[in-house]
């Protein structure tokens, strides 16, 4: 034996006989603690060169099979705790509930170390079995723990550093444990901080999976909160009882037994009835709507999420449970998705719904188009909480809010030391906290060219690796992207590409202006509506709803939205009308003379498609800017003058009556 490992022996015999007292227990520390159970319980010997334990191949797949929903959930989470760890020398484990070895991603530099202490698959890494490590520490004191080098039982193990939590399911019995191994000389805390965070997030969707059948209210006491990792989820049945709860519901709500939840009423928790909670979620676009806590008065936010099923029959027979929702409302493909609550009968908007609500579960890219303030966001998150994702993540972006020198590390995220300011525990970028879920990119059209590329390649793989990381990790993302600006400009002018325009472009859906929509009248009276749904219905005078629906809304919903929830605020009656109008706002109705139109557009050749038409337009108004100086026009778009004549040609463009200057 090693002189270190008798020096270590040694050591741990000494003590564990100085603490081998009445008292032993109570003024021991927890490597300590575990040192004792190991010899005086266990009857270990700490300088033992047993080879591990290790069950057999279809003993381990039996019990890979037990755990099968949380391994599924599990694999990408430690997946992604490996990107962010690798490089250092970690390797990534699951455990059951008796310490035997389930999964395993292993740092090359580490892997071979890993085999000779019996880091593998099947392995039993209890107390009883390898004395006091990560794994089995961990499994008896049911909390996360670091046992670092020379804190280990064995002498054959010194050379680990393991950073352990336990996983618990809904009922709050413990399943597992998820680990962190490597041979770091440093106890390294930030470790211990991922793999809590990593556990939390399995069992989060470990929960959102189990009970997808079912109701699930999402929760926390800050509204951008909700649907990140420290939302409380509820479970609930049909009739709106409470049937499950999350570690981090029971916190928000100040409880410590679930015994205090499980088989409650929805009311008996929150000011709002079951029927209520719903109504406001589908109303709000599922965004969340504030309640209050029946015992102290704390203010939540919360969401409501119907249940996902794959029998259209039993969806419709379990809304029709419900108070208020009669059967006819609740067949799927009616009023009952979040995407049906958008359109109150203008056609565009109408086959806009139908056309999304086909590729719901498609793997197709959906691309809106439409002028600031239509509502774009609000329609992808409708189409999210519409589709079979929708207890997943919902990350948005804007392309056009981030500087260019971040935007790299907010989409793809990055490793600890990757670049100068780095934060030292590494960020997972916004493509990875989307995963499983739907990521919305707003303002598409403003991001840097030479980020296109990295995104098309992440869109054809679907993987994507971090900044300062190799390896890559797997996605399975649902893209929806959003933008005011003229693509097919912006490819001719070389500040956008053209073949990630047609990546993202499974189908494009334009959103029309407020002005247009031939639903202004309900529409209005819908925003009105749930602008006053906290303090009360307020109905809206005919000539103020006349007034509004003539108006031109340069700024569409966002500014219709922004005007009726001031009015709503400052307002002395229940009953709005012109005269609540804020003083300085500015009557511009459509009724009003327009300004004279000029259209010096040439007419388009019905032979082009989609796209080379809008080229056309675009270089149309180059070439009107340029007063048809070729010279010119060649000169901004960076090609040659021969270039120009092609795409004239091509384009069937002719010049006016009179000659081209050059």
């Amino acid at each position: 034996m090693p002189n270190f490992a008798v020096e270590h022996v040694n050591r741990v015999r000494s003590v564990v006989q100085s603490r081998n007292g009445p008292e032993r227990l109570g003024t021991a520390n927890r490597i300590t603690q575990s040192w004792i159970r190991c010899l005086d319980e266990y009857r270990l010997d700490p300088g033992t060169c047993a080879e591990p334990e290790v069950v057999s191949a279809a003993e381990l797949h039996e019990r890979q099979e037990r755990l099968a929903d949380v391994q599924a959930v599990a694999k990408v989470e430690m997946a992604n705790l490996y990107q962010q760890l690798a490089g250092s020398g970690y390797a990534i484990m699951l455990t059951d509930r008796e310490g035997v070895l389930l999964n395993y991603f292993g740092d090359p530099a580490f892997t071979h170390a890993a085999s000779k202490t019996g880091l593998m698959p099947g392995a039993i890494w209890s107390e009883r079995a390898q004395g006091t490590n990560g794994m089995g520490t961990c499994l008896f004191e049911r909390r996360p723990v670091t046992v670092h080098q020379d804190e280990h039982y064995l002498s054959r193990n010194i050379g680990l550093s393991c950073a352990a939590a336990p996983i618990f399911d809904h009922e709050g019995e413990l399943v597992g444990v998820l680990d962190a191994s490597g041979e770091s000389r440093l106890a390294q805390q930030h470790t211990l901080a991922l793999v809590s965070m990593s556990v939390q997030m399995i069992e989060n969707r470990v929960f959102l999976h189990q009970f997808r059948h079912d109701y699930i209210l999402r929760f926390h006491n800050r509204p951008e909160f909700v649907g990140t990792l420290s939302e409380g989820a509820i479970a609930l049945s049909v009739t709106g009882k409470v049937l499950a709860a999350t570690r981090c519901a029971l916190f928000q709500l100040g409880l410590s037994d679930r015994s205090a939840i499980v088989g409650r009423d929805i009311t008996e928790l929150f000011n709002i009835s079951f029927s209520g909670l719903i109504d406001s979620s589908v109303r709000k676009a599922f965004h969340p709507v504030p309640l209050y806590e029946i015992r102290n008065g704390a203010r939540f936010f919360a969401v409501v999420y119907q249940p996902v099923s794959n029998s259209g029959a039993r969806y419709s027979a379990r809304l029709s449970l419900l108070p208020g929702v009669s059967a006819k409302e609740s067949t799927p493909g009616s009023a009952d998705t979040a995407l049906d609550k958008l359109q109150f009968g203008d056609p565009v908007m109408s086959a806009n719904v139908e056309k999304a609500k086909r590729v719901l579960e498609r793997n197709v890219s959906i691309m809106l188009l439409g002028e600031t303030g239509t509502g774009k966001e609000m329609f992808a998150r409708a189409i999210h909480a519409s589709s079979s994702r929708a207890s997943r993540p919902f990350v948005a972006i804007n392309c056009a809010s981030i500087p260019e020198s971040l935007i790299e590390s907010e989409l793809f995220g990055y490793r600890s030391g990757a670049f100068t300011g780095a934060s030292k525990d590494g960020q997972r970028g916004k493509l990875l906290q989307a995963n499983t879920g739907t990521l919305f990119l707003d303002e598409i059209g403003d991001m840097p060219v030479a980020l296109q590329a990295r995104l098309l390649r992440v869109l054809e793989e679907r993987e994507v690796t971090p900044l300062g990381s190799e390896a890559p990790v797997k996605l399975d993302i649902r893209l929806i992207s959003a933008t005011h600006c003229d693509l097919p400009k912006k490819i001719i002018l070389g500040e956008f590409r053209e073949d990630l325009y047609y990546r993202l472009q499974g189908i494009t859906l334009t959103l029309p202006p407020l002005r247009d929509r031939a639903d202004r009248c309900a529409l209005i009276r819908h925003l009105a509506a749930e602008e006053s749904a906290e303090d009360g219905p307020v109905e809206l005078d005919a000539g103020l709803l006349s007034l509004l629906d003539r108006q031109r809304w340069p700024g569409n919903v966002r500014q219709l939205r922004h005007l009726l929830r001031s009015m709503i605020a400052l307002r002395e009656d229940d009953r709005l009308t012109e005269r609540d109008l804020p003083a300085e706002y500015c009557i511009d109705t459509l009724d009003a003379a327009p300004a004279q139109r000029v259209d010096a557009e040439p007419a388009a050749d019905a032979s082009l498609n989609t796209l080379e038409s809008a080229e056309r337009r675009a270089l149309l108004q180059v070439l009107q800017r340029h007063d048809w100086n070729l010279s010119g026009v060649a000169r901004e778009l960076d090609i040659s003058r021969n270039t120009l004549y092609r795409k004239l040609q091509r384009l069937n463009i002719k010049p006016p009556e009179k000659s081209l200057v050059h």
